[in-house]
Formats: structure tokens, sequence, C-alpha cells
């Protein structure tokens, strides 16, 4: 019998793990399927990075660009899929390390002074976890200008 347990609790490990792959990977292709919808409804023309994140480059600013280790100041905003605003800033001045993976990835991707407009899957926001008006799972859209690189004495 306790031979036995080992190989089932192997098994069952796999099982839970591959169930999560597939959902993971289910919802990513769900994502990139509305991405896609977007992009074509709103004739957009940018381009994919490999983990999913859609951008459109209005500006790209000058040559300085920021890293993750950056303190930025910016205006944006928000919204779902469905145009609906969910939040909006001018000159919010955030260390880049502290916002949701999209922003720290499609900001790198401009300069200071640089628009861009970015579609984040929700595995690069805020994934199945629902954050304040958003709802679990949401593809975010961001429009975005770097108004300056912050340097912190």
């Amino acid at each position: 019998m306790k031979k036995m347990i080992l190989p089932v609790l192997a098994f069952a490990t796999l099982l839970l793990f591959v169930a999560g792959c597939s959902k993971s990977n289910n919802q990513a292709e769900k994502d990139h399927k509305l991405i896609l919808d977007y992009v074509k409804s709103h004739d957009l023309k940018g381009d994919f990075t490999a983990s999913g994140l859609y951008y459109v480059i209005e500006n790209s600013g000058t040559s300085a660009h920021p890293t993750l280790g950056s303190t930025v100041n910016v205006d944006y905003n928000g919204y779902l899929l469905n145009g609906q605003v969910f939040d909006s800033g001018k000159g919010v001045v955030f260390p880049l390390s502290n916002v949701i993976a999209g922003w720290q990835e499609g900001l790198q991707l401009i300069g200071e002074g640089g628009k861009i407009k970015l579609i984040v899957p929700s595995a690069l926001a805020y994934g199945d976890r629902q954050a304040g008006s958003i709802p679990p799972n949401s593809v975010l859209v961001f429009d975005v200008k770097l108004n300056r690189i912050v340097i912190l004495n």
C-alpha cells in the first residue's frame, strides 16, 4: 500500500500542475483574441512583445529611456476594453518597479516626452484578482505620456 502512495501523489501533483497551466494558457489565449479584436476595431498599428503586451508608440520621445530602477513622472488614462475609464493621472510620480508588469515593460520602450498606448493582457496586469473597479482577468488599455525620468538625490 505504501508503495502506491508516492506514485499516486506524484500523479495528482502532475494533474494539478497541468490543470493550472491549462487555465493560465487558456486565459492568455482569450486575452490575445480580445487584444486582436480591439486592435482591429480601432485600426491600431503596433506590435506585440514576447510577453503578449501590445503597444503603439505614438511619439518615441528622447533617447533617455527609463529602466526598471527608474522613477518616472507620467500623465495617463487607463480604461477597460469597453472604454470605461478606471483611472487617470497627471504628473504622477512613481518607481517603475512598483507598477504592473505591463507598465514596467512598456514604458521602457519610449524616452522622455514619449507617448505610448499599452494594451495589457491580464497576466501583466492584475491577473485573476479584482482591483478596485477592474474585474478579474481584464485586459487593460493605457494611454501614457512619459513626462520625465525623475532624478532622486
